[in-house]
């Protein structure tokens, strides 16, 4: 049984700044111990964050206060934060009175603990800036934007990286309620994932205004999300629309004109959507993910916008982040298949409810050959845990396997049972967190009920705690990739290239053929291929990505002025490492043409996307 612990020993201190809903839960269960964390929850939490910051551009930091509302044992005489290269002016409680604090030992990944001696405080004041640095913050110069005429800043919390320019209790566990006032330059709009309560801005000092914002559900802090640019709005419907720089808003609306479609059919399969608006921000070519599900305003690269809407999918899954993650959230980064193995599930259900089974069938089948990979590719056992170390999961896992598992056990119960299981789920553990041990006892509870025949066929503790891909495991297969397969078969015979006709083939269509292709090819065949198909030249990033790994196993020189284009213009991991890594293996020809081109597009990638390539790069 699970054990939950409802810190409710002390009061929020006033009404005005108490957050509306009650605290959250937290976990004491053994595995619900956040390792990346330095806080002690069960000692003093914090409910409530209430920033007031200012962008500076210039010094590229956020600068201001955060005050923190702190629920605590009436004998607790401190509480631990998560400090990742804050710089810290001062502490106060409420009343101005200066508190004393202490930053620990600084871990290269986890930052540092900074304790605050709180004695009867149950609010405290913390002044203080971000680093240049900070992990979560991109910086972008007008170059790297659109426009080419303004700046742009925008956040990625996810995992463990809002530490680095929010003092809190940084831990999925610790979910917190926020509001937020940001001081921005008078021609940049600033954009938060909460209610927007000055949509047009208000004044601030002269060549600045602010804009307000409050979140009332209490989230996990890694979902608390900031965005500052040349932003315009276009509405889809009621309750949808989406944000992006001026010069690609109808781009960018025409192929995101689905999204409240999607909201309207995730509904219909789960439940009430929670969040008020769900609104779109396309950010910048450096975005490091193809999408982040930041409520009410999701974050999705500009890779997605390849004109025939087949990568609308990362729309379907940070929606879908909306009752899998968001509202029931995995509360240690050890079991973070509870969030992305889940929301792949709902997310090809979406699809299907949109776009039809064959497509939903063509995603799931292209998943399954990823799953494949990541296996097959994992450096040890362990890392094909769906339950193990923080963040430890090989590669895409924990969507693969986890999606997996889900409809395993929906091919075993059925649609219908498993369905009205997932939306009592969703409702039981609402605004809570959850540990893998926590669903496998709320799934033999609620949907196994002591069947023991169904127990033994879904084999729940072998897909959650044993390395590996359980027997039973559920393989959707696509007819349209059944045809593409066809087409390779042909092609790796010796067909030539202008016999097949791609006019219409998806990004997925195309990813499957690319993919499929024999990693060794002479210089003619390459040529053929990209002469007929335009391979180095495709506008589509996926489809380019997949070419130049292609073409980087068989140091095709033709090739590198493709590269030099590729990697400064897209700042998305799923897409760029794999060139990188592809580079790195070609040893004395690839990594020169590695060193040159990271030199140039280095510049325009998100902290975390540097920090993993200069650790590939040397």
């Amino acid at each position: 049984m699970r054990k939950l612990l409802i810190v409710s020993f002390a009061a929020v201190a006033s009404v005005a700044h108490a957050a509306p809903d009650a605290p959250s839960p937290i976990l004491t269960t053994p595995e619900a111990k956040d390792v990346l964390s330095y806080a002690v929850p069960e000692v003093a939490r914090v409910t409530h964050v209430d920033l007031d910051l200012t962008a500076d551009f210039k010094a590229q930091v956020m600068r201001g206060t955060a005050t923190l509302d702190i629920l605590a044992k009436p004998d607790a005489r401190e509480i631990v934060l998560d400090d990742n290269k804050l710089v810290i002016a001062g502490i106060t409680d409420a009343a101005g009175k200066p508190l004393k604090w202490t930053v620990g030992a600084h871990d290269e990944y986890k930052g540092a603990p900074l304790t605050v001696e709180i004695d009867s405080a149950r609010r405290i004041v913390i002044t203080y800036q971000s680093d240049p640095g900070a992990s979560a913050l991109g910086w972008l110069s007008p170059a790297l934007t659109a426009g080419k005429a303004k700046p742009y800043l925008y956040s990625q919390g996810q995992s463990i990286n809002n530490r680095s320019w929010i003092p809190t209790q940084d831990s999925p566990g610790i979910r917190q309620s926020w509001s937020a006032r940001i001081t921005v330059p008078s021609d940049l709009v600033a954009l938060m994932s909460a209610e927007r309560l000055t949509p047009a801005g208000e004044p601030a000092a002269p060549g600045w205004h602010s804009y307000r914002f409050r979140m009332d559900h209490n989230v996990p802090p890694y979902l608390i999300a900031l965005a500052v640019g040349g932003l315009k709005f276009q509405p889809i419907d009621r309750r949808t629309g989406i944000y992006t720089e001026p010069a690609m808003l109808t781009r960018d609306a025409a192929e995101l004109s689905d999204t409240g479609k999607m909201v309207d059919a995730a509904e219909a399969l789960y439940g009430k959507y929670r969040w008020g608006r769900y609104d779109v921000l396309v950010l910048p070519p450096s975005f490091p993910f193809g999408g982040m599900e930041n409520p009410t305003l999701t974050f999705a690269t500009p890779t997605i916008i390849t004109g025939d809407k087949s990568n609308v999918d990362v729309i379907a899954h940070e929606l879908a982040h909306s009752w899998s993650g968001n509202l029931v959230t995995n509360a240690t980064w050890s079991d973070s298949w509870l969030n992305e193995g889940f929301t792949t599930y709902f997310e090809n259900r979406i699809d299907e409810a949109l776009y039809g089974k064959e497509r939903a069938a063509t995603l799931a089948d292209l998943l399954w050959d990823n799953l494949q990979r990541d296996l097959k590719a994992a450096p040890d056992a362990d890392a094909t845990r769906l339950h193990g170390k923080p963040e430890g999961t090989f590669g895409e896992l924990d969507y693969t396997k986890g999606s997996t598992f889900l409809r395993t056990i929906e091919y075993a119960v059925g649609r219908a049972r498993w369905d009205a299981y997932l939306t009592s789920y969703f409702d039981r553990h609402a605004f809570q967190p959850q540990t893998t041990a926590g669903f496998l006892a709320d799934l033999r509870a609620n949907l196994i009920k002591g069947d023991a025949a169904l127990e033994a066929k879904l084999q729940l503790d072998e897909w959650a705690y044993a390395p590996g891909l359980p027997a039973n495991a559920v393989h959707v297969r696509s007819a349209t990739l059944a045809k593409i397969d066809e087409t390779l078969k042909r092609v790796n015979a010796g067909a030539p290239i202008g016999s097949i006709d791609t006019t219409r083939w998806s990004t997925q269509e195309w990813l499957r053929f690319l993919n499929g292709l024999p990693r060794e090819q002479s210089a003619a065949r390459l040529g053929e291929l990209d002469r007929t198909l335009g391979l180095s030249a495709s506008p589509n990033a996926y489809i380019r990505s997949a070419w130049l790994v292609l073409a980087i196993a068989n140091r095709y020189d033709p090739a590198i002025p493709s590269i030099a284009q590729f990697l400064p213009s897209v700042g998305r991991g799923l897409l760029i490492f794999p060139v990188y890594r592809a580079l790195k293996a070609q040893g004395d020809w690839g990594m020169p043409i590695a060193k040159r081109d990271y030199a140039i597009a280095r510049k325009g990638y998100h902290p975390t996307v540097v920090a993993t390539l200069d650790r590939l790069l040397g």
